[in-house]
């Protein structure tokens, strides 16, 4: 029940940490010199993001039902477009970029593959 509860706070806590790192004004971050390195920012994003809410899910259903994480991987590619809407929209230092939307979907992806690997390995186990 904690486990439950606490990966549900973190799933909770890492869509908003998304929310504002992606509309919040970020002008004095140092440059990294690597090309394009928000798209592996925007995977690492909604991998993390699959992974806590697939994980959620696993939890309270007590398996990993892959229906679930299906959902969820849809709702992450969802909010991604949500965030690139709201960028173009409501801010002035950001713009919807259709790459982000695709490294965030490859990130959900990524994380549904794991899963669906993760459930293959607990029923061969069985």
């Amino acid at each position: 029940m904690v486990l439950k509860k606490a990966t549900f706070s973190l799933a909770v806590g890492w869509t908003l940490l998304i929310a504002v790192l992606c509309l919040v004004k970020f002008t004095d971050l140092p440059s990294i010199g690597v090309s394009e390195a928000d798209k592996y920012v925007h995977f690492t994003f909604h991998f993390v993001f699959t992974m806590l809410w697939g994980y959620y899910f696993w939890l309270k259903l007590n398996e990993i039902a892959l229906t679930k994480i299906v959902y969820v991987a849809i709702s992450s590619l969802c909010y991604g477009i949500l965030i690139e809407f709201l960028q173009e929209k409501f801010t002035t230092t950001r713009h919807a970029d259709v790459f982000d939307v695709l490294a965030n979907f490859s990130g959900a992806v990524v994380a549904l593959v794991l899963f669906v690997l993760i459930k293959r390995q607990k029923l061969a186990n069985k």
